[in-house]
């Protein structure tokens, strides 16, 4: 007989559930992620760390390479020691070709704002046709084994196949000699150029940024074996942790920004310059000037035809990039972490000052001490700010970034923009550049982590920056889904015009969403921090970022997950409905039968379907009658009904209907704002959506009554449409409303 009882209340659920749903599909969300991602497996653990088995390839590198100021190309020679930590026997391997990108035969030349338009400018049609040719990409003279042998190379793209005359087994090395050579491109000519040279025709100079500029090892790993995706600019680093000795051959005048620790800085800083950067280790307080504008300025007036080496060491990088040129000035200033002490400098024309001077190496120290706490330590002996036109472009200790004054002046917006190019470029030092994610396949896991903390500095330190926040990302989530794409697209495979929304806007607004809104900042610093330090110096994917979070914070987030990154799902949630009512009580009650009150004595059976607008024909009266002995089943402990009656009396009980109209589950925050002018905000969980997807009907009781309700008051869940999100619903005024009341202003 009990069973048959508890199978007649499950199926009567069941059917009630399934009437609430409306007949809608199912769609999972709350279901594991599992399918989504990869299976944990012995070199990646179920908790998201690296497992017992985990490896990594290694790559060294000693390179020396001369800059020719005549003719604008780059040559050199370098060695790599290949070291093969897999539990794989390698016959061959695969070098990066990243300056083939730029060959007129790339096969995605072109592709990137393809159309033809009347009135074209100059530029687009040179992006688009290559109507000034030039000879782009790597001349390889040779590439030899360590015993001078040839071995033989195929070319794919921007990937070279190259043949060992050995297996290299696992647990060996090999070492590959190349000699190279390549004309430097002029970045104005080529859409998303963010290396190459920037010619100043003014006092006939150039400034140097040297990056994807020699032959690199491509990373082979044990989730794809070597990498398969080939350079198309937006898909920037897949690379190899190693250590380099670098020797740069430059003509004499030039100064040289450089990844590294500079290791004959007395061979060819001059004795002044030398003093100064002694001094400026010392200096935490401001930067110290170690080429001033007046010696900059005498300095491009040279142009010598002697050539002078810099030496650079640098360990543990997966890359090394450097800047050249003879208009530089330099300035630089200690910055005291924990655990090290590093130097943040800024190299920058006199065509970058006054702000680069005032805001450069203060905006590194920033970028250094915010994300360390929020990470680990920046490790390295170095951070240096470049200053060029129009980009911003990361490399391990240095990076490359836009923001210049016209005329020594610059507006503040513009100025946001340069310091926020700053830090954001800095950034990456930990994301991808030490947490070495795959950015050929995920973009987002360093854009979108590096952008999070890059807000979170501008938070902090420039409070008066504009930020991205939830609300930010409302119009691209509004946006037409027969072409958004999920978080979870590979790189190269986003449209060009949404890139920056979906792998650097929405993955930052997600993190502070779990930050600020479901996990809570303590608990979700703690996780992001582990995520971190996991994962420094190794490869993460996905799913090990993934699991990390919900390990370390003892969460379910798949459901979060699921939505955010796998969909292009929105936060819509409708307040439909609302109902206000009060407990019946036959003595306190019988002045509203006189009509004293507004309140109404009304059935005690409420139809589903009512829908008011207001909360102007009062409370609807509701019996709370004695609990049937049967309704206990086995229990002998009863209820002291008139105890909960008179808990319940003179209180406002609301039955609110929220209906998920966009289809993205997420917590539901509801402001109340009472007939007295006071407030209150309290936040249901996301998992109020668990049993049904589409509508849930919450109670709440309340001492006072309520004027109005407003749900997601504070935009930190990004609802699309706030226009219904209130009860008494919020007129919206028309275009000419707007423009009427405006004129009145």
């Amino acid at each position: 007989m009990m069973i048959r009882l508890l199978l007649s209340v499950l199926v009567a659920a069941y059917f009630t559930s399934i009437l609430n749903a409306q007949n809608q599909t199912w769609q999972g969300k709350f279901e594991p992620i599992d399918r989504l991602i990869a299976p944990p497996n012995t070199y990646r653990t179920a908790s998201g760390a690296p497992g017992k088995a985990y490896w990594q390839q290694r790559a060294d590198y000693h390179i020396m390479v001369t800059l020719n100021e005549t003719n604008n190309t780059i040559s050199g020679e370098e060695t790599i020691t290949y070291y093969n930590n897999s539990p794989d026997d390698l016959s061959y391997v695969w070098v990066q070709l990243e300056q083939n990108v730029n060959k007129k035969g790339n096969e995605d030349f072109g592709t990137i704002n393809n159309n033809i338009e009347d009135g074209m400018s100059t530029r687009k049609m040179q992006f688009l046709t290559r109507a000034i040719d030039f000879p782009a990409g790597y001349s390889i003279k040779y590439v030899k084994d360590s015993d001078g042998k040839p071995l033989k190379t195929l070319v794919n793209n921007t990937m070279m196949k190259v043949k060992l005359n050995k297996t290299l087994k696992s647990g060996e090395s090999a070492q590959l000699s190349i000699s190279w050579s390549y004309h430097i491109t002029d970045r104005s000519l080529f859409l998303l150029s963010r290396e190459g040279y920037e010619y100043f025709p003014g006092d006939d100079n150039t400034v140097y940024l040297m990056g994807h500029w020699f032959p690199r090892m491509a990373v082979y790993n044990d989730t794809e074996g070597w990498q398969n995706q080939q350079f198309q600019k937006l898909g920037e680093f897949a690379l190899e942790f190693g250590n380099y000795h670098v020797e740069i051959t430059v003509p004499e005048d030039h100064i040289v920004a450089s990844t590294g620790k500079l290791i004959n800085r007395e061979d060819v800083l001059t004795k002044t310059q030398l003093k100064r950067f002694k001094s400026a280790e010392k200096s935490f307080n401001k930067p110290v000037m170690i080429v001033t504008e007046e010696e900059a300025i005498a300095n491009e007036k040279q142009k010598s035809t002697k050539q002078k080496t810099w030496k650079f060491k640098a360990e543990n990088v997966r890359d090394i990039a450097f800047a050249s040129s003879r208009k530089f000035l330099w300035d630089a200033q200690a910055v005291k972490l924990p655990t090290n002490t590093a130097m943040a400098m800024s190299f920058y024309p006199k065509e970058g000052l006054p702000v680069w001077q005032e805001e450069s190496t203060k905006a590194i120290k920033h970028a250094l001490e915010v994300y360390s706490e929020a990470t680990f330590d920046y490790p390295y002996p170095v951070c240096i700010s470049v200053n060029t036109s129009n980009i911003g472009i990361e490399f391990p200790m240095i990076s490359f970034n836009g923001g210049r004054p016209k005329n020594g002046k610059i507006t503040d917006v513009a100025k946001q923009r340069m310091v926020s190019t700053i830090i954001h470029e800095v950034g990456h030092n930990w994301f991808p550049m030490i947490v070495s994610s795959d950015e050929r396949k995920w973009m987002w896991m360093d854009e979108g982590l590096n952008t999070f903390l890059h807000h979170r500095t501008l938070a902090e330190r420039y409070p008066s920056f504009n930020r991205y926040t939830p609300k930010t990302i409302i119009p691209f989530m509004s946006g037409d889904k027969s072409i958004l794409r999920p978080i979870m697209t590979t790189s190269d495979n986003e449209l060009f015009n949404q890139f920056g929304m979906n792998f650097y806007v929405k993955p930052t607004v997600g993190l502070q969403m779990l930050r600020n809104s479901i996990i809570g900042k303590e608990l979700f610093d703690e996780a992001f921090r582990e995520y971190a330090n996991r994962w420094k110096y190794k490869h993460p994917n996905p799913a090990d970022l993934f699991r990390t979070l919900e390990d370390a914070t003892a969460t379910d987030l798949d459901w979060f997950f699921r939505g955010w990154f796998f969909t292009t799902d929105h936060v819509d949630m409708e307040l439909s409905n609302v109902k206000w009512f009060k407990v019946f009580e036959e003595e306190s009650n019988i002045e509203d039968q006189k009509g004293t009150s507004k309140s109404k004595i009304a059935t005690t059976e409420k139809s589903s379907e009512t829908v008011t607008e207001d909360f102007s024909n009062g409370p609807e009266m509701i019996t709370v009658a004695n609990t049937p002995d049967k309704n206990y089943g086995q229990f002998l402990s009863r209820l002291d009904n008139d105890a909960v009656r008179k808990e319940l009396a003179g209180k406002n009980i609301y039955e609110l209907t929220i209906k998920n109209i966009g289809g993205l589950v997420m917590p539901v925050t509801i402001e109340w704002i009472f007939t007295d002018g006071t407030t209150e905000t309290e936040t249901l969980p996301a998992q109020v959506w668990r049993r049904n997807e589409y509508e849930i009907t919450p109670t709440f009781v309340k001492n006072k009554a309520v004027a109005k309700i407003n749900l997601d008051p504070n935009f930190e869940f990004a609802d699309t449409n706030s226009m219904n999100n209130s009860f008494p619903k919020t007129e919206s005024k028309s275009d000419f409303d707007t423009f009427k009341n405006r004129k009145k202003e």
